[in-house]
């Protein structure tokens, strides 16, 4: 049994959580009318995914939610749940890509809760889902949504009524085609998607085709261009490789005679500086000790000189102390300006020995000052003027003036003095001389010396000059180097990156200056028709084009593939269909098998069968496309009875009791050839009498062997045959209510 259980809450007539088990092949449901039979039944078309309100007898969703009642509250929602055993794991998923996905639960539950605003929720397992995804998986049981398994009062004739095409498609929902159906509709909205993406893809080839074929056309040109850069690149290498071989080379030689000449200028410039510095040294010493003679000379004859004056003091002395004693003595008197005039020239003298360095000197300066204070002395009467005569005359000459005998000595002194002088003098003459013979000698080694200084001088102007020479081809060489990497980046502006690829090319031939001129004016000719061409962006024109290129490969290739996928698509529903097609008609045979079985089993005779029409149908075209009618071909069912004992064969001509019987039997032949988990029979049997009754209640447990039956019956006959019994009631709170009995359980009590 696939069945399991059914929770209603707030659902219509059932306000409180209800609960129906089915653990019994057949299970009925009986109840006064208006108890809330049908509702049940309702329930389950709700929680299956009914849509049509109106078939659930309501306008709007609010109508399916419980209104209320004297004693109980309106309530807010309605939510029913079904549960399923799925322990097979037979319940499957069919995904969009097109596979089977079986859901791995031992019970599968769907519910459906309604709001009073109207809005729907579906929810498979606890997650909710889409309606889709509800039809989806019922569809994988055979339950489908043409509702050939709930079968409600009234509607029991319902396929009767039916056009031959909706009856077709009754008749594919109960063999199970519909997931087919499902599948051809799916693959015809993937090829209506698919032709619009091959127009997208069309379109965007056609727009992209112009601007590919511009781009092609540079390419060409850029092409050629490509051909010239070979060249160029060639070109390049070998002059390149030679020009940078030439300026190393050049670079090295002046390096080297840079370094030579720079050498021996330091070395000038030391053999310069230790001529300066020995000369410089010479002529400090030489001219600081002649200095220093010749200031000697000048002090011996400043000497010389005082001793003149002091020869001349002396004779003068010895001259008047000589005239003095020849004759008489006379006594002097000193008036005032002669005292100051003696002192001053004392003064004078003491003055003269404070600033004089020399001993001898100032003793002789002593000496004179002594003289002086002498003959002032012996001249000054002490009492009062002194009176020529008026002295006694000394008994001797020397004893009167001594000074004579003392000057003649002071004299012998100072000529020894003098001589003294004179010899240190003449010594110091001597070294003089020597001195100036040892500086001429020196002088005329310092004007060797000089003229070697000036010879290099000339040496070092001339290598100062050569070195500025070489400043002026370090200059040139620079310029070239210049030039040089400007060729560089413009060959490499024309080239790329491989113009560097020089350095790698190999060269056994001698740099020749005119050779490098012609291999520099054939690149000058390439580098101008480059330029021409318009070699610049020629890379990004040729990476533009590889994209439109890839673009429009992967547009074709696109259009391949979905022109592969709608062929595919068309194949699948060719395929689709002719599997529908062969087991519809295997489907049909079946059903007429089981449909004529049944017939004549509630008719006691006669015959049934199904039959297929092809109908033509016609469609106009659309006026402004010129397009005239087409002509379509739709497949039907059309029902054959024929009835034992009676001729007629319309289902227009059957009663009302012929007609229920025979839908009946019609129904029961399609749940036995794909038999569907359950089915529902709402008061089908009303219309039947006691003996079609009993033929009724024995196609049920018949059909018990391969679904489960939910009936809702008055029919005694029809309860007879239930396992289980659910009275439906009507509370005293308004509200409907089940009680359950098993029958097996109540005969047993009742014997």
């Amino acid at each position: 049994m696939r069945l399991q259980n059914l929770e209603i809450n707030g659902f219509k007539s059932f306000s409180k959580k209800t609960t129906l088990e089915f653990q019994n092949s057949i299970i009925s449901i009986v109840g006064p009318n208006g108890s809330g039979k049908s509702n049940v039944v309702e329930a389950l078309r709700f929680v299956l995914g009914e849509q049509s309100i109106k078939s659930m007898r309501g306008s709007s969703g609010s109508d399916l939610i419980f209104k209320g009642s004297k004693t109980l509250p309106k309530s807010s929602r309605a939510s029913v749940t079904i549960y399923f055993d799925n322990s097979d794991k037979v319940f499957r998923l069919f995904q969009e890509g097109g596979e089977n996905i079986n859901l791995n639960y031992d019970t599968i539950s769907i519910s459906r809760e309604v709001y009073s605003d109207g809005l729907n929720k579906y929810i498979l397992n606890g997650t909710e889902v889409r309606l889709k995804d509800i039809n989806n998986l019922l569809s994988s049981v055979n339950i489908g949504s043409s509702g050939h398994h709930i079968i409600s009062q009234g509607e029991a004739d319902r396929i009767l009524n039916a056009s031959s095409k909706d009856r077709r498609e009754m008749v594919e929902d109960a063999l199970g085609l519909k997931i087919y159906q499902y599948k051809i509709k799916e693959a015809g909205r993937k090829l209506e998607r698919t032709n619009n993406n091959m127009k997208e893809v069309s379109l965007l080839r056609r727009e992209n085709a112009p601007h590919l074929n511009f781009l092609k056309k540079q390419v060409d040109k850029f092409e050629k261009a490509k051909e010239m850069q070979v060249s160029l690149l060639s070109l390049y290498k070998e002059y390149l490789k030679k020009e940078s071989i030439y300026l190393n080379r050049e670079k090295s030689n002046l390096f080297n005679e840079k370094s030579k000449i720079e050498g021996e200028l330091e070395n000038i410039k030391h053999k310069i500086s230790s001529i300066d510095g020995v000369n410089e040294r010479v002529e400090s010493e030489k001219e600081r000790e002649l200095k220093i003679l010749e200031e000697k000379i000048r002090g011996i004859r400043n000497i010389k000189s005082e001793i003149e004056r002091k020869l001349g003091r002396l004779e003068g002395m010895i001259e008047m102390e000589e005239r003095r004693s020849n004759k008489a003595p006379e006594v002097v008197i000193k008036n005032p300006e002669e005292i100051k005039a003696i002192f001053e020239e004392i003064t004078l003298e003491i003055e003269g020995a404070i600033i004089e360095e020399n001993i001898a000197e100032i003793k002789i300066i002593l000496l004179r000052i002594k003289e002086i204070l002498q003959k002032f002395s012996g001249n000054i009467i002490s009492s009062g003027p002194r009176i020529p005569g008026s002295l006694s005359q000394p008994d001797h000459e020397e004893n009167i003036f001594p000074e004579n005998s003392e000057l003649k000595n002071r004299q012998k002194e100072v000529f020894t003095e003098m001589e003294n002088i004179k010899d240190e003098e003449k010594n110091i003459f001597e070294k003089i001389e020597h001195l100036k013979s040892e500086i001429n000698k020196e002088n005329e080694a310092l004007h060797l010396k000089e003229k070697e200084k000036f010879d290099y001088r000339v040496k070092h102007q001339e290598f100062t000059s050569s070195l500025n020479l070489i400043s002026v081809r370090e200059e040139n060489l620079k310029r070239e180097e210049e030039t040089f990497e400007n060729e560089i980046k413009e060959g490499g502006a024309l080239i790329g990156a491989e113009i560097l690829s020089y350095k790698n090319f190999e060269t056994n031939e001698e740099v020749d200056r005119n050779s490098q001129e012609e291999l520099r004016r054939k690149i000058e000719r390439i580098k101008i028709k480059l330029e021409d061409v318009g070699s610049n962006g020629g890379s990004e024109i040729l990476k533009e084009f590889e994209e439109v290129s890839q673009r429009d490969n992967f547009l074709a290739k696109e259009m391949e593939d979905l022109a592969k996928s709608i062929e595919s698509l068309r194949a699948l529903m060719a395929d689709l269909k002719e599997k529908i097609d062969i087991e519809f008609k295997e489907g049909v045979k079946k059903i007429n098998v089981e449909f004529t079985n049944f017939f004549s089993l509630m008719f006691g005779g006669g015959h049934a069968e199904l039959s297929v029409v092809i109908e033509n149908k016609k469609r106009k075209g659309e006026e402004e496309e010129g397009e005239g009618e087409e002509i379509t071909f739709e497949q039907g069912i059309e029902i054959n009875v024929s009835l034992p004992h009676k001729k007629v064969k319309e289902l227009n001509a059957l009663s009302g009791g012929e007609r229920s019987l025979t839908s009946i039997a019609l129904l029961f032949a399609m749940s036995q050839v794909n038999p569907p988990p359950f089915l529902v029979l709402d008061e089908t049997d009303a219309a039947l009498d006691e003996a079609n009754s009993r033929k009724y209640g024995d196609m049920l447990e018949k059909l018990s062997h391969h679904s489960q039956l939910i009936v809702v019956t008055h029919n005694r006959e029809t309860m007879s045959r239930a396992g289980i019994l659910y009275g439906v009631t009507v509370g005293s709170d308004g509200a409907s209510k089940l009680l359950s009995v098993k029958l097996d359980d109540a005969v047993a009590i009742a014997k």
